[in-house]
């Protein structure tokens, strides 16, 4: 509790409008306010796929991108779920989802690998705001996990800080690396890893998820028909 109160006076002294936006954003999204407007993991992710049922049939419906949204969010932001996603130009969630301004806490990086730095910009979105709703999502066709199989098979290193995008998934993807399905074997057994890994690794996730605050899921998205399939 000191630990937390020590942090939140961090960035509350950082100054200026991201102080204001913090302060805000903390204030009336706790896991009781969730509870009470019903917004329960199940619901979020009823949500969520809902939205990208709405993509795939090219009847999206934008949501929560006027200027009264874009004033309200600026006050404060409270949203709905927090995605771990590829950094990939075509899987962007915001879109796929079908959701707007403020809805989605995201988080981007190539092979969408965990690490400190992306868990602790994770864990500040679960402190802040207790959204109710984790997902990891990985993508058909990942440049990061073919990459990575690729520099398996051949025995090879990747260019540049590229080989630490390779060093995290070599573990994870490289069991498949011969495999004749072998980028969406490793999608899946990545997508499902890195999931686990954020309450593996996290006790401000593991504590909230085992409060019933949240749930942590793994998706896969289709490039090809822009269908978010949930991970079992």
């Amino acid at each position: 509790m000191l630990e937390s109160k020590l942090n939140r006076r961090f960035f509350l002294g950082a100054g200026g409008a991201v102080a204001g936006s913090i302060a805000l954003g903390g204030l009336g999204s706790s896991a009781a306010l969730a509870a009470e407007s019903g917004m329960t993991p199940e619901k979020v992710l009823a949500n969520l796929m809902a939205g990208n049922k709405r993509f795939i049939s090219g009847k999206a419906k934008h949501p929560h991108l006027s200027r009264e949204r874009i004033g309200d969010v600026a006050k404060g932001q409270h949203p709905l779920a927090i995605i771990l996603s590829c950094a990939d130009s075509r899987v962007a969630p915001e879109l796929l989802f079908d959701q707007g301004v403020g809805d989605l806490f995201v988080n981007r990086v190539a092979g969408n690998a965990v690490d400190p730095l992306l868990l602790g910009s994770m864990e500040y979105a679960a402190e802040e705001f207790v959204p109710p709703l984790v997902m990891v999502l990985g993508h058909e066709r990942c440049g990061a996990v073919a990459a990575t199989q690729g520099c398996v098979r051949s025995g090879g290193t990747a260019p540049g800080h590229i080989q630490l995008v390779v060093d995290a998934l070599t573990p994870i993807v490289g069991p498949y690396a011969n495999d004749p399905d072998a980028v969406e074997k490793g999608v899946q057994a990545n997508a499902k890893a890195q999931a686990a890994a954020i309450t593996a690794q996290s006790a401000i996730f593991r504590e909230k998820v085992e409060a019933g605050h949240m749930k942590v899921v793994s998706a896969r998205y289709d490039l090809d028909s822009g269908k978010v399939t949930l991970l079992g």
